[in-house]
């Protein structure tokens, strides 16, 4: 089992979890176990998270306990520190779509224990402008599906709420002109949808593209032409690393470190959940730069 002096863990009440607190008495004492000395914190505003942040370097250890938009949020603090800590990631939120990527239990005393004896592994982040993601980067139906979102449904349903709000917004999807220009890709045509891919879960659901890792030093662009069964049937071809871009019709999939995408009628970004406006379209991936606990898989 892993050791530490000092860590902080940082924890998102309001992340979608009516019995996180409960859930949070039960792993505290295992947390308490593996460190010396353990600050807990509960931010009452992104504001006052952000601010915590700051400071996280002077830890050994931060563990962030929330759903996607609490991990997004201290990711991106994190990431622009010199002086960067151990990261653990807690399933404390709706989709959780990071810890799965990492197969972290979605239990929280399962996650916790498989944390602490598990090992230490240097991950991919994506950067725009000076907004840094860990799981995705959208445009076009991701956006506007995000921004359709019932805040009393996403609470009462949870990852439901995300397909409640597809459908609503599926109907009204309209595609838009790109442009993606990376080394050795010229990319351009019509889409509703640009995913750039660090993790393998959107909305609970397993992204099945085999080539897929955030810690390859890489980037999974794929494009989504169009909203079909025959599009699905194309995405789920990726699973099979033999699947080229040839063989598609309704998708396009490459795989960068870095990439420029233009798509002027698109005002909105999607990052890891959370909405904001496109910076400079120019996205890079900047490999290993943060460190985190996860579990041994076997």
């Amino acid at each position: 089992m892993h050791t530490f002096n000092k860590a902080l863990l940082i924890y998102n009440k309001l992340a979608g979890d009516a019995d996180v607190e409960a859930k949070l008495a039960a792993v505290v004492p295992v947390l308490g176990k593996a460190i010396k000395e353990l600050t807990m914190i509960s931010p009452e505003s992104t504001e006052e998270m952000r601010l915590i942040c700051e400071k996280a370097g002077e830890m050994e250890l931060v563990v962030i306990m929330g759903g996607d938009g609490t991990v997004h949020q201290c990711v991106d603090v994190i990431s622009k520190l010199e002086v960067r800590p151990l990261i653990a990631i807690l399933p404390g939120g709706t989709s959780n779509d990071f810890t799965r990527t990492l197969g972290i239990p979605q239990n929280l005393g399962d996650a916790v224990e498989a944390l602490l004896t598990g090992e230490i592994q240097a991950v991919d982040i994506g950067k725009e402008g000076n907004q840094h993601f860990i799981n995705f980067w959208g445009i076009g139906l991701v956006a506007v599906t995000s921004e359709n979102i019932d805040e009393e449904q996403k609470k009462s349903f949870g990852p439901l709420s995300y397909m409640a709000s597809t459908v609503r917004t599926i109907r009204e999807a309209e595609s838009f002109p790109f442009h993606i220009v990376s080394e050795g890709v010229d990319m351009r045509g019509e889409a509703i949808a640009i995913f750039v891919l660090n993790g393998r879960s959107l909305a609970t659901t397993p992204i099945p593209i085999m080539a897929s890792s955030p810690s390859d030093g890489k980037l999974d662009v794929l494009v989504v032409k169009n909203s079909n069964l025959a599009m699905l049937r194309e995405l789920l071809s990726l699973r099979k690393p033999e699947t080229s871009n040839e063989q598609l019709d309704l998708l396009e999939y490459v795989q960068v470190s870095e990439l420029q995408i233009e798509a002027p009628s698109q005002r909105k970004v999607d990052m890891d959940g959370e909405l904001y406006d496109i910076q400079t379209g120019r996205i890079t991936v900047l490999p290993g730069h943060l460190k985190m606990l996860v579990p041994i898989i076997k």
